[in-house]
């Protein structure tokens, strides 16, 4: 009974024992997988929040290369048009204003963007932006200089307009001076009277019988006018209203055109009073008023008129 008992503790022993050492095997084989699900799970997670890391800092890197570019983009627009508004014929200026077209289409058709390329970018517009600069400053210069002679021309205008204004004053003086001398120097006829004359040269009461008229008058005494010989012509028109002419119809100049007198007499100015007669011959001579005018150096020295009865 005792060995009996004893072979069927052994078995049942072993088995146990078997049993549970498989056992014991397996929960660590589980254990192990758990571990390994775990580590893996872990480097998921780690690897999810590594690479949403990456790809926020990339939207964020991408976004800020879209605000370089649109700047970049706004500081080509501000330079095109500045070059386009200097309305300048100069090849410098436009080669600057195709370079900067070019770069501004080159800039839009980027498709790949990063920092390198957008440092260059920037670099070139920055060129363009010192080379716009000293364009403006030229062109400032320029102006100003521009300015500088538009105001010493116009002072210059100034004075010459004066000068001329002088100049034209002191001709009109000199002018108003001359003509007064002229005006001053015309010698006058004065107590201009007309007679009717016979044939013996004795005076009618009747201008009908009369055969010849005598203008009397008296040269005024001038010490501007020029003295020495003087031809003084009379011109005697009719009641009628014609002209007693010579009979040569001999004429004398007066204002540019030829003008035909009654009578002439030539007597020696010396500028003091001078008493004159004319004689105008004719017949047929009728009562009225006769209109008497006597010319000296192309001048009217006088006029008259007279009632003959």
């Amino acid at each position: 009974m005792r060995e009996e008992y004893n072979d069927y503790d052994d078995a049942r022993y072993e088995d146990e024992y078997d049993d549970y050492g498989q056992e014991q095997v397996d929960n660590k084989a589980v254990r192990g997988y758990r571990i390994v699900i775990i580590i893996l799970a872990v480097i998921l997670v780690a690897l999810s929040v590594v690479y949403f890391n990456m790809h926020r800092q990339q939207q964020a890197e991408y976004a800020l290369l879209e605000e370089d570019r649109t700047k970049i983009q706004g500081d080509l627009d501000s330079l095109i048009v500045s070059f386009d508004d200097l309305k300048i014929q100069n090849d410098s200026i436009a080669a600057n204003l195709e370079e900067a077209n070019q770069l501004m289409e080159q800039l839009k058709n980027e498709r790949r963007l990063n920092y390198a390329k957008i440092r260059a970018y920037e670099k070139e517009v920055g060129t363009l932006r010192t080379v716009m600069q000293g364009y403006i400053r030229q062109i400032d210069s320029l102006n100003n200089i521009n300015q500088q002679l538009t105001r010493e021309n116009i002072s210059y205008k100034k004075e010459i307009s004066t000068a001329q204004l002088r100049a034209e004053m002191a001709e009109e003086r000199a002018e108003e001076l001359n003509n007064k001398v002229r005006v001053g120097a015309v010698i006058r006829a004065r107590s201009i009277s007309l007679q009717a004359l016979n044939d013996r040269g004795k005076e009618v009461t009747r201008v009908k019988n009369a055969s010849r008229l005598l203008v009397d008058f008296t040269l005024a005494a001038n010490e501007l006018a020029e003295p020495g010989n003087k031809a003084i012509y009379a011109c005697v028109i009719s009641p009628e209203g014609y002209l007693l002419a010579n009979p040569d119809a001999a004429s004398f100049s007066f204002e540019g055109e030829q003008k035909v007198y009654s009578a002439m007499r030539e007597v020696d100015y010396d500028l003091s009073d001078l008493p004159v007669g004319i004689y105008v011959n004719g017949n047929g001579f009728t009562p009225g008023t006769y209109k008497v005018e006597l010319y000296i150096d192309g001048r009217l020295a006088g006029s008259s008129e007279v009632a003959m009865r």
